[in-house]
């Protein structure tokens, strides 16, 4: 019994594997989306055949048919009604608050919650799979941005460009500023005029010292 399933499972791994990846989800979404644990996932990526309603929950949040994912049979999007642009993506929101006033310590990367975006939306906005929500803290990016505001990052997108706003490290901080450059250094600046510039040599030490995290290209806020 054992040996007549590897084939099928083996199968079935490769076709989840690369239905995932062809939609830009990363297993910790999926497995979020799914309601299983990252662990699990891994499993069935590794050729573990998964229960009856496990198959059906990864079928939908994959957006295909559950015959194409677990036999192969058919077009994977067979008897689904999926309009690909509209589909939704779950992003992580990290733990690692921002600083829009002094700068607060980056606290790591654990992932909080996922919020879902729409596909096209992430898409127009940038690398969907390289996309992280921060929460920021102060207030020198008011009144654009505000205390408490939760920021879209592409962590994809970290070449400045001049003018634009983008969560950068400095040192053992981190900021969230206006990307300004010139020769040899770059100009973080604040929106709230009461906050001066911070400035930050590009010698050879910038790796160490300066990291740009990521550009901004969403913020979002909760109303009381």
């Amino acid at each position: 019994m054992k040996t007549a399933q590897a084939p099928l499972a083996s199968a079935f791994a490769a076709r989840l594997r690369q239905r995932r990846e062809n939609l830009g989800l990363h297993k910790q979404v999926l497995a979020d989306a799914v309601g299983l644990s990252l662990t699990t996932i891994q499993q069935y990526e590794n050729g573990q055949l998964p229960k009856g309603n496990h198959a059906i929950r990864l079928a939908d949040a994959l957006h295909c048919s559950l015959d194409w994912l677990l036999a192969g049979r058919g077009d994977k999007t067979s008897g689904i009604v999926e309009a690909p642009d509209a589909r939704l993506m779950m992003v992580p929101i990290v733990e690692a608050r921002l600083s829009a006033g002094k700068g607060s310590f980056e606290t790591g990367g654990e992932v909080l919650r996922h919020y879902a975006f729409r596909w096209d939306f992430l898409r127009r906005k940038g690398n969907p799979t390289q996309m992280v929500l921060l929460r920021v803290s102060g207030d020198s990016m008011q009144p654009s941005i505000m205390h408490n505001d939760v920021v879209l990052i592409d962590q994809g997108q970290r070449e400045p460009v001049p003018g634009r706003i983008y969560a950068v490290g400095v040192e053992d901080m981190v900021y969230l500023k206006v990307l300004d450059a010139m020769p040899g250094r770059l100009i973080l600046t604040s929106i709230n005029p009461d906050f001066a510039p911070i400035e930050a040599n590009t010698g050879e030490q910038l790796g160490d010292l300066v990291r740009i995290i990521g550009r901004a290209v969403w913020v979002g806020r909760e109303l009381d």
